[in-house]
């Protein structure tokens, strides 16, 4: 998933300070420091970092069977 490029609630601006975000956490620094430093102090905000789950990786997988599947059906038709 991406995240959104602003908080649900209160409408702040926050895709912009996620990638730092996570190249921080990733480094080992308290998610809560983190974001502080980043000015994200609500607690909505908050939440959008929070509960945002990379599905991409997941995902990617099924679509790459879907195209190997497509071009099987095209070469077996030809």
């Amino acid at each position: 998933m991406l995240i959104p490029i602003r908080c649900f609630s209160c409408g702040s601006t926050i895709a912009d300070k996620y990638q730092t975000y996570i190249q921080r956490v990733k480094t080992g620094n308290d998610p809560a420091k983190v974001m502080d430093e980043l000015d994200i102090k609500r607690y909505c905000c908050r939440r959008m970092f929070l509960g945002t789950v990379e599905t991409i990786h997941q995902v990617l997988p099924y679509y790459e069977v879907l195209r190997e599947r497509k071009q099987e059906i095209q070469s077996e038709l030809e």
